[in-house]
């Protein structure tokens, strides 16, 4: 039996869908239907309509949109960027202009593995939260901007104004498909549980660091979450993508401030290729492999913490860092993946 939530949206309303607007900000582009693998009475949701509809967003590029599927990263949704303009820019997107008009693409597929391609029309709602893991639904998200739009057989890519964007610039994003033959499987309070069961959910957490060969550190925030109504304990781990750290000289350090440190003295000083600077500060040797462990959240607590870059020179050998958040969720999984965050790292030459 479906569970359809009505969701409960703070609005901060924009006229987007009427007149030159609506011939400015939607696009609809022919695009290879996904196959029909599974019939629309299997999917949790879908109903027994004439014609199933099944609109839906990627979590990941090889991603199908069947849900829930087994990718345990779905947190860095292809179909979601920012551009500084309202014109089209190539993934992974530009980081925003703080106090300026950005623009939000989403990629809208039609249709999914549970629908037929019919047109649906329905609203896409986009949200941004602080950098991090553990966000709950709703209460951490913040109401950019929604738009009604029809979805045609294909791809339909929807482009939403962000005004007077909130520095220091960092944000996780987030997509909603809301239509009405198209539910939610359901929605609890765990983002990272609700996008990987609803393919009408996306997420993506991607940010650039601009690193100054040399120079001095750039800071960049983190957010810690436990959106379950009880303790526990969580890992946070580093993993590298493309080129090393090493590579430009680099070094990260994990400042966790007073709460966090004393959680993980509390558990023990457990941690992988990890050092203790002292005055809270974790020197990440190897951001490959390194992880700190037994860190207890209380029930709904979220801390935050900071992530230091430093690079001795230019490289433009595309690299990255993965910061991500394990622990147990609503599920009944006890360690899994609560959402990261994938820090692309630039390292430009010394100012003059």
């Amino acid at each position: 039996m479906t569970t359809r939530l009505t969701p409960r949206v703070r609005r901060s309303v924009l006229t987007l869908v009427t007149g030159a607007a609506t011939a400015l900000l939607l696009s609809v582009t022919s695009a290879t239907a996904a196959p029909l693998d599974a019939p629309a009475e299997s999917r949790s949701g879908a109903g027994t309509l004439a014609t199933p509809v099944d609109v839906w967003m990627k979590d990941f590029d090889a991603d199908t949109g069947l849900q829930p599927h087994g990718n345990p990263t779905i947190w860095m949704s292809p179909d979601i960027k920012v551009c500084n303009t309202a014109v089209d820019c190539p993934w992974p997107g530009h980081s925003p202009i703080v106090g300026a008009r950005n623009y939000i693409h989403v990629s809208l597929r039609n249709p999914g593995p549970y629908g037929t391609g019919a047109m649906e029309q329905g609203q896409i709602h986009v949200y941004w939260s602080d950098p991090g893991a553990g966000t709950a639904w709703e209460d951490d998200w913040n109401e950019i901007g929604w738009m009604t739009v029809p979805v045609y057989s294909g791809t339909t890519k929807v482009v939403i104004p962000w005004d007077n964007v909130p520095g220091p610039g960092h944000f996780c994003l987030l997509a909603r498909w809301v239509s009405p033959n198209d539910p939610m499987t359901f929605e609890g309070p765990e983002t990272s549980v609700n996008t990987q069961y609803n393919n009408n959910i996306a997420w993506r957490n991607v940010d650039t660091v601009e690193v100054e060969a040399g120079g001095s550190a750039t800071v960049m925030p983190y957010t810690m979450g436990n959106p379950l109504d009880r303790a526990n304990r969580n890992s946070l781990v580093f993993t590298e993508v493309g080129a090393p750290l090493r590579a430009a000289g680099g070094r990260l350090v994990a400042n966790l401030g007073p709460t966090l440190y004393q959680r993980w003295v509390e558990g023990g000083k457990v941690g992988k290729a990890v050092r203790d600077l002292g005055r809270y500060q974790i020197e990440i040797t190897d951001p490959a492999t390194a992880r700190l462990d037994n860190l207890t959240l209380q029930a709904k607590e979220k801390l935050k913490f900071s992530l230091n870059f430093t690079a001795a020179t230019v490289t433009k050998e595309p690299m990255a860092v993965r910061v991500t958040q394990f622990g147990p969720d609503s599920t009944g999984a006890q360690y899994t993946d609560r959402g990261g965050v994938h820090y692309n790292v630039k390292v430009g030459a010394p100012r003059r």
